[in-house]
């Protein structure tokens, strides 16, 4: 038997605990203890990436949930770090979870947080790069986004619970807002940044790092809020370093 045929038959019941053994097994009772430990290192592989939600849930809680999401979604990938990324949609989806439905875009932010923590390392757009572009021209101008930089919406104060909670808190800490909270996470230099964004921010930035030109972008957030404000905006996205480079349309001819 060809070691691909040998993991074939020996991995789907890994995460079916009725399931018997594979056969050809010297001992199956040790597979039995192997398939347990596999499940046990994806679940804490799960609790390192989203110790707010475990933090919110309780342990027993969220072991339990964290448990029947590596059931339903084994591992795709060699790497622990690449796991888990469908857990913020697995929370939405579990019954016992439904009381707490901002819990799956807390998930969010802390998966974001995870990934521009590991993102690329790259320079950041400045504000003296801003000004060397002739104002005309940025109309059209595309905006280059840093690998890290993330944009989490959310109809709940998810920011603001995330924080609560990735941080030891105050004994009789509450949270009284009820008011929709729009992410921005990042990572312009060592450090992960995490900052709420103002009206229309989120749809500003999501149309910029989706490819729309400046001009674009700013039409889409000023018709998502009135209260948006392009100068304190643009400030904000040099100061954040959520993009590397500014590309400018050819002229025609």
């Amino acid at each position: 038997m060809t070691e691909a045929a040998h993991a074939a038959g020996f991995a789907p019941a890994l995460f079916e605990p009725s399931a018997p053994a594979p056969d050809g097994l010297l001992t199956p009772s040790r597979y039995d203890i192997h398939r347990n430990n596999v499940t046990v290192s994806l679940i804490d592989a799960i609790a390192a990436i989203y110790p707010a939600v475990e933090r919110i849930t309780g342990t027993d809680f969220f072991r339990t949930m964290a448990r029947l999401h590596v059931r339903a979604m084994p591992p795709s990938s060699p790497l622990l770090f690449d796991y888990g990324r469908d857990f913020p949609g697995f929370i939405e989806g579990y019954p016992h979870a439904q009381q707490m439905p901002w819990l799956g875009d807390v998930a969010r932010i802390e998966r974001a947080w995870l990934d521009a923590y590991h993102a690329a390392d790259a320079r950041t757009l400045s504000v003296a790069d801003l000004a060397a572009v002739d104002p005309a021209a940025l109309v059209d101008a595309v905006l280059v986004p840093h690998p890290a930089a993330r944009v989490i919406r959310s109809c709940y104060p998810a920011l603001s619970i995330f924080v609560m909670n990735r941080q030891p808190a105050e004994p009789d800490a509450r949270l009284e807002s009820d008011i929709a909270e729009d992410t921005l996470v990042t990572r312009p230099a060592f450090e992960v940044m995490v900052r709420s964004l103002p009206p229309g921010g989120a749809t500003l930035l999501v149309a910029l790092m989706d490819g729309r030109p400046l001009g674009e972008a700013v039409a889409c957030a000023v018709d998502d809020s009135d209260a948006f404000d392009l100068p304190a905006n643009l400030s904000g996205i040099v100061d954040a370093g959520v993009f590397t480079q500014i590309r400018l349309r050819k002229p025609t001819r």
